[in-house]
């Protein structure tokens, strides 16, 4: 490689009691989008605050060079005069300001002394253009989308003329619509010659973007490698420390009474529109896992919230539970006889982000925890801190703002929850998406640790390798019917994708036994 446009050397940084980097490596050429994964805790943050002036030149050893030469910043500012420009997760807009304001924050153009406005709004518009971004640069930031917003942040950059872009998970909150946009701008901005640093644990994203992936562990550098040269088993391998096929647990249970039982169930959003969801037949087992594939759009969620009795109008079929007929428009008797749905969206869905730990943990479970009609404190205390211990949330105590814990320990509370009620059925819906390897390992664990306790599992998961590992049966579904069903010992994910792919009119429900 030519010498890189930026060059960490043997960068380490002690906290109190905690040495966040040890001699780590790192170089970005010109032009190159460069990949940084990790868990949770492996340094890539520490590594951004170095990289970007957050943290002093005398707070840490080792050494940063820009375009070959020596650089010491001691300040975000000094980052920024060298071309580095950070993109946080967490975006530093004002929503109160125009796009135009934001744009130019702190670098506004004079004249006489005085803002000029015109200009300002001029300039925007071209920035606005090379980050294909169509807004007035007059409306107010508070009026943006997520993925508008992530485009405004990346146009400030450029007006301090970054060449260097350190984007800290910036799909993390954007539809999937909005990714693919927002690659698309970070592979633009590479061809113009822009350098990007790409932190993320979405590794499909990772592969589609990077030129070279380097990966942190422990606060070291442990592997680093041009993207052609690696794959994701092998990135995931170094991110956690073993194996793949080591990240799944065998089975542990034996399927046992059929807890619920789906008879050719179709439902449509709502009454007279057309069905949603056709000719669903299934069972589920006490200790058994079912996995629910299919592409978007098939009606993964459509299916687990009707059982949960949240969504659509059943017009025909049947759905029992224990043998008894399932209320259709009824969650809170669900939840109280043994049915509990872990949402695919935690933040908006399934936890209240500006409430405790102990909060979240308790409040499907209050019921339980009352006596005379007044919660019994010490007792949900109790339940809380031995329901944080099982689920091994990393948390400094049951008073933290939920809302400020990492996505897998959020997840953790999320399911937390939903097994204070006791339930008989745990149904999940993506129960690993947002968080790193490190956490989904440990949630594979509990869902193996469900079915071991004799629960029924039904797992939706976008991650063919995930329903692999960890379902006992799959149903893959296909425009909101039953493309397939399969035995997951045999399987194929090539069987599982083609079942997905299944047009209307296919054999339904085509049984495979691997």
């Amino acid at each position: 490689m030519a010498t890189p446009i930026l060059e960490a050397r043997s960068i380490s940084k002690r906290y109190p009691g905690v040495l966040a980097l040890s001699d780590v490596n790192f170089g970005l050429a010109a032009a190159e989008v460069h990949a940084l994964c990790g868990e949770n805790g492996a340094g890539k943050s520490t590594l951004i605050k170095v990289l970007g002036g957050v943290l002093p030149r005398s707070s840490y050893d080792g050494e940063l060079l820009v375009n070959g030469t020596p650089v010491a910043f001691d300040s975000i500012r000094s980052a920024e005069a060298a071309g580095i420009a950070v993109i946080h997760q967490e975006l530093a807009l004002v929503d109160e300001m125009t796009v135009a304001e934001n744009v130019f924050l702190g670098n506004e153009p004079q004249r006489f002394g005085f803002v000029n406005h015109g200009r300002m709004f001029d300039d925007a518009l071209g920035l606005l253009g090379r980050v294909s971004l169509d807004v007035d640069p007059a409306a107010k930031v508070r009026d943006l989308g997520m993925g508008q917003k992530q485009l405004v942040e990346i146009a400030r950059a450029l007006a301090k003329n970054a060449r260097i872009l350190i984007l800290d998970e910036p799909t993390s909150a954007l539809t999937e619509r909005e990714i693919t946009t927002l690659l698309g701008i970070i592979k633009e901005l590479r061809s113009s010659g822009v350098s990007s640093i790409y932190i993320s644990h979405k590794l499909d994203e990772v592969f589609e973007l990077s030129d070279r992936i380097t990966v942190l562990r422990d606060g070291k550098t442990v592997f680093s490698s041009e993207k052609r040269s690696t794959d994701e088993s092998s990135i995931v391998e170094h991110m956690v420390g073993r194996r793949v096929d080591e990240l799944f647990p065998p089975a542990q249970s034996r399927p046992g009474e059929v807890l619920l039982r789906v008879e050719a169930l179709s439902v449509a959003p709502r009454k007279g529109a057309p069905a949603r969801l056709s000719d669903i037949s299934f069972e589920l087992r006490g200790g058994e896992v079912l996995g629910i594939g299919g592409l978007m759009g098939a009606g993964r969620s459509e299916l687990l919230m009707h059982l949960f009795g949240c969504y659509g109008e059943r017009i025909a079929g049947n759905v029992s539970f224990l043998g008894k007929p399932l209320a259709a428009h009824d969650p809170t008797r669900n939840v109280r006889d043994g049915i509990v749905l872990v949402t695919e969206d935690r933040k908006r869905y399934g936890l209240s982000l500006d409430a405790t730990v102990g909060f979240n943990l308790s409040l499907s479970a209050l019921p339980e925890l009352c006596t005379g009609g007044f919660i019994d404190g010490d007792r949900e205390l109790e339940k809380n801190r031995e329901l944080s211990r099982t689920l091994s949330v990393k948390a400094a105590s049951l008073e933290v703002r939920v809302g400020t814990l990492s996505g897998g320990n959020q997840q953790k509370v999320v399911l937390g929850r939903a097994l204070m009620t006791n339930p008989k059925v745990v149904m999940l819906d993506e129960p690993t998406r947002g968080i790193d390897i490190g956490a989904k390992s440990e949630i594979y664990a509990l869902i193996r640790q469900l079915g071991a306790r004799g629960l029924g599992v039904i797992l939706v998961s976008s991650e063919l390798p995930e329903l692999l590992g960890l379902a006992d049966r799959i149903i893959m579904l296909s425009e909101g019917r039953m493309g397939g069903v399969f035995s997951a010992e045999g399987a194929t994910q090539a069987e599982l994708l083609r079942s997905a792919m299944a047009k209307k009119g296919a054999a339904a429900a085509a049984e495979h036994h691997g």
